[in-house]
């Protein structure tokens, strides 16, 4: 990214994300950083907008995304070159941040050589916060590998690419959470139920065993930091949170006594409503496999029941998409499904104040107070009052700002 400017946020209604109220407000931005945000309209700056009559908020988060997924034709997907890869995911990388989503939490593969592009500048991007390699077992919904692979030698075998280490027995995820944290991820992620997206695993399979959760899980908290879990099913999801684990990403087969589960052990779900419906709308189209579609609906309708018992229960709900590929263009309309399903303070909620605790970012995004990072979106709609309109970024945002640098200037539009 480029250096920072002092960038000047004037007459705007600005939202404070911790009460979900508007103040007119000037914010200030200095060496990427928020230094004032109650400053005087005549300060000046060396870029100067003028938000009068436009709702300023944080800049957005997502906390389940996946950049290493590059397209939804998985038969495409094995056949990628790293260089192939690198192109696409920069691509990717770019239209997210414009799409106003300038953290986002990524939930499994090798984004090290992005987020090196992205600091250096030779891409545009969100902030990542990264699980790196997803932790599987064999046969799991991150084991990938096509048609037959050799019986491994012993139990300590592992098997790695650029998505994910197929573990098993709690000695290998104990090595693979070890070598993941050592390669820099800032949380860990294992899969805990059978998924849409792999080849081998049933649906509604339940995966790992508590022996082999609670190995990663006690490498996390070593770390200060935490487990993620893919999870579908009721049994997969009471196991994963009874065994340590703090989100349960999906959880669309979700019934209530694993709410109260989750409830009980302050575990976070993080459901992802819009990929299910872009792969049940694009899926046939853009190559999606007819098992993988198969399985797609039989999560589709079960999102929204699955929010709704969460809520009942008073687990904690973060915001994320898990999109893949070309459907990453449909982003910003999560925020619209949920606003059916929650109040829009609810879902802003979500999205600002448990997203940035998810990222160990509290503070620094989520938020316009001084101290956190300059990244500010500027609307022509209040999310408070319309958040399907403030879904769609090419009419509702007027501007991208990160780091005090303009990344989108929707204003003479």
């Amino acid at each position: 990214m480029t250096d920072s400017p002092r960038t000047v946020i004037r007459n705007g209604t600005v939202l404070d994300t911790a009460s979900m109220t508007y103040a007119e407000a000037t914010v200030v931005i200095e060496d990427g950083v928020i230094v004032d945000a109650a400053a005087d309209e005549a300060t000046t700056g060396d870029i100067v907008i003028d938000a009068g009559g436009s709702y300023v908020v944080p800049g957005l988060i997502d906390c389940h995304v996946h950049f290493r997924l590059a397209t939804l034709n998985f038969h495409a997907l094995s056949r990628l070159s790293e260089v192939e890869f690198g192109i696409i995911m920069a691509t990717l990388s770019q239209a997210t941040v414009e799409r106003g989503f300038t953290t986002v939490r990524d939930l499994g593969g090798d984004v090290t050589g992005l987020m090196s592009a992205i600091r250096s500048g030779k891409t545009g991007g969100p902030r990542i916060v990264r699980a790196g390699r997803m932790l599987s077992q064999t046969g799991g919904h991150g084991d990938a590998r096509p048609g037959a692979v050799d019986v491994a030698s012993c139990g300590c075998s592992l098997h790695s690419d650029v998505m994910s280490i197929v573990a098993d027995g709690p000695d290998a995820v104990r090595k693979a959470a070890r070598h993941n944290l050592r390669e820099g991820s800032d949380f860990l992620k294992i899969h805990v139920s059978g998924g849409v997206a792999s080849p081998t695993d049933p649906l509604e399979s339940v995966q790992y065993t508590p022996e082999e959760i609670r190995a990663a899980v006690t490498e996390a908290e070593h770390r200060h930091t935490y487990v993620a879990a893919h999870a579908y099913s009721a049994e997969s999801i009471a196991m994963a949170v009874e065994n340590g684990v703090h989100t349960i990403e999906h959880g669309n087969l979700i019934d209530a006594n694993a709410a109260a589960a989750m409830a009980q052990h302050d575990a976070v779900m993080v459901p992802t409503l819009v990929t299910y419906r872009a792969m049940d709308e694009l899926g046939k189209e853009l190559g999606l496999p007819e098992k993988n579609r198969v399985k797609n609906a039989m999560v589709l309708d079960a999102g929204r029941t699955a929010v709704e018992l969460a809520r009942e229960a008073g687990v904690t709900i973060g915001f994320g998409t898990d999109l893949i590929g070309e459907t990453q263009i449909r982003q910003n309309e999560e925020l619209a499904i949920q606003a059916d399903i929650r109040p829009a303070a609810e879902v802003l909620h979500s999205l600002w104040q448990v997203n940035a605790k998810l990222c160990h970012l509290e503070g620094k995004i989520g938020t316009l107070s001084p101290g956190a990072f300059g990244d500010v979106v500027i609307s022509r709609i209040d999310p408070l009052d319309d958040l399907a309109a403030f879904a769609q970024p090419e009419t509702a945002f007027t501007h991208v700002i990160q780091g005090g640098n303009i990344v989108v200037d929707r204003s003479q539009n």
